[in-house]
């Protein structure tokens, strides 16, 4: 796992109860495994609204959170003025739990499909660059 640079993102980090802290790293190695493999150059890691939060220079920020309100969820936030979660929704259907047009919801125990969850963090990660196409020029990735 690559190490965070940001003192601010790795305090949060420290705060996340040991479960959560697992899966929410797992979700961060998963958008800078995706940003690396599509060459993406460097992603940006700091904090949006408190959360940890990664953008690409062509993209649309991706932020990821748990709270204690709600304690078997957590999820990744997109940017609710894209059309990013209405594209996940129509290529993956009910793979994934959405939270209208801002995140996907995961459980605590819930295994997550890897190869559709980049897929979608990479349509994030390059969002400026497909906004235009139909499904942001995107089929949905079986098995």
């Amino acid at each position: 796992m690559q190490s965070i640079h940001n003192p601010s993102v790795a305090e949060v980090f420290k705060k996340y109860p040991p479960d959560m802290r697992k899966r929410l790293l797992f979700l961060r190695t998963l958008v800078l495994q995706t940003a690396a493999e599509l060459q993406l150059g460097e992603i940006e890691e700091t904090l949006r609204w408190g959360e940890p939060s990664y953008i690409a220079k062509q993209g649309s920020a991706i932020r990821m959170d748990w709270k204690a309100r709600d304690p078997e969820h957590y999820a990744l936030y997109f940017n609710c003025n894209t059309t990013l979660v209405e594209t996940f929704e129509a290529l993956y259907g009910h793979l994934f739990c959405y939270d209208g047009n801002r995140a996907i919801i995961f459980t605590r125990m819930e295994l997550i499909p890897v190869k559709q969850l980049k897929h979608c963090i990479g349509l994030s990660l390059q969002y400026h660059r497909l906004k235009h196409l139909p499904l942001l020029g995107s089929t949905a990735i079986t098995s």
